[in-house]
């Protein structure tokens, strides 16, 4: 499912002035695919301005050296994030996932335009380059820049390595195919050192960090016969130990490192009390996207997330309930009907 990015080639080409946008609560690939496509436009000799409904992550801070990611609202007007000819939303195509920059895409009169890997899709009026097989928006983008004939160097080439990286779980997640791991060796040939983005994405953890991590994971919980693993953060837990919702990153992928589990998730408060919802699956025949659907959220079949109403308890027994379709109570052999 290869883009033919020429169409694309010849809008950047007929316009000059660009912003770009990403989801609410950005990972690596949403901040590395945008530093890196921002750099390509830059390259060419474009106005870039990088524009987010939410502020990026200090763990994710060395992505953005130069703090080109601003975040909208305070010092970021609708007038001024509408002041643009062409507005590119990279790493989704779902309404729920821009936040308050929806504001902004209503109203604008400039050309819209979709870089995005995700099955969930909305119509945002833009025109879209969607590729479902890419493991992540990095991969589209590292395409694009090839495309063009300007392949990625320098802080672009690591930003745009680290988005595939993240979004595959450092390359041991099903979505890391024999051409993301070839947009990888490109990457590597234009002067990316994994060592050291490593050292950076998994390698600078925090004490307060690590007591999250420690609460978190002493209440895991399994469901279904040891098939679903699920586990939950509650705000005092942040104020209790110093940490960070975005310190949470991960630790769904640890609940499915337990033997006999297909599937997992995590529940994490929010500040308005709703509750943010992590969903992985190990096999393609359990779509945590479908389920997160149910919740006007989305995804991969592997990998997705949704908000839900709170309290916590509720929230969980919701999902509880979807999961519960998938995996139906197993007969023991003591039930098993025999015949005579």
């Amino acid at each position: 499912m290869h883009i033919d990015w020429q169409p694309l080639q010849e809008i950047i080409s007929a316009h000059q002035r660009f912003v770009i946008t990403s989801h609410v609560r950005p990972d690596a690939d949403a901040i590395g695919s945008e530093i890196g496509l921002a750099s390509l436009l830059e390259a060419l000799g474009k106005e870039v301005r990088i524009i987010n409904p939410s502020a990026t992550p200090d763990h994710l801070r060395f992505l953005d050296p130069d703090s080109k990611v601003a975040k909208f609202g305070p010092g970021v007007s609708l007038e001024s994030a509408c002041d643009t000819d062409v507005h590119i939303v990279v790493d989704t195509s779902a309404w729920i996932q821009v936040g308050d920059v929806r504001k902004v895409l209503e109203k604008t009169s400039a050309k819209k335009v979709i870089i995005d890997h995700h099955l969930a899709s909305d119509d945002l009026g833009a025109i879209e380059f969607k590729d479902t097989t890419a493991a992540a928006a990095g991969v589209l983008v590292t395409e694009f820049a090839e495309f063009l004939d300007h392949p990625p160097s320098g802080h672009q080439a690591d930003a745009l390595f680290a988005a595939i990286a993240t979004d595959t779980g450092w390359y041991r997640f099903p979505n890391a195919d024999a051409r993301t791991y070839r947009t990888a060796a490109r990457l590597i040939d234009y002067g990316v050192q994994p060592t050291g983005l490593f050292r950076e994405l998994y390698e600078r953890s925090s004490l307060a960090r690590l007591k999250l991590h420690s609460i978190i994971l002493d209440r895991v919980q399994v469901e279904f016969d040891g098939r679903l693993a699920f586990t939950f953060a509650m705000r005092k837990d942040f104020s209790d130990t110093g940490s960070k919702p975005a310190d949470t990153e991960d630790i769904v992928n640890t609940c499915l490192t337990i033997e006999g589990v297909e599937a997992a998730f995590i529940l994490v408060q929010q500040l308005d009390g709703r509750i943010k919802g992590s969903l992985r699956s190990r096999s393609e025949e359990i779509s945590v996207a479908a389920i997160a659907e149910n919740f006007g959220g989305g995804g991969h079949k592997l990998a997705a997330g949704a908000l839900l109403p709170g309290p916590m308890e509720e929230a969980k027994a919701s999902l509880l309930s979807q999961f519960q379709k998938i995996f139906p109570p197993q007969e023991s052999p003591s039930e098993s009907p025999t015949t005579s």
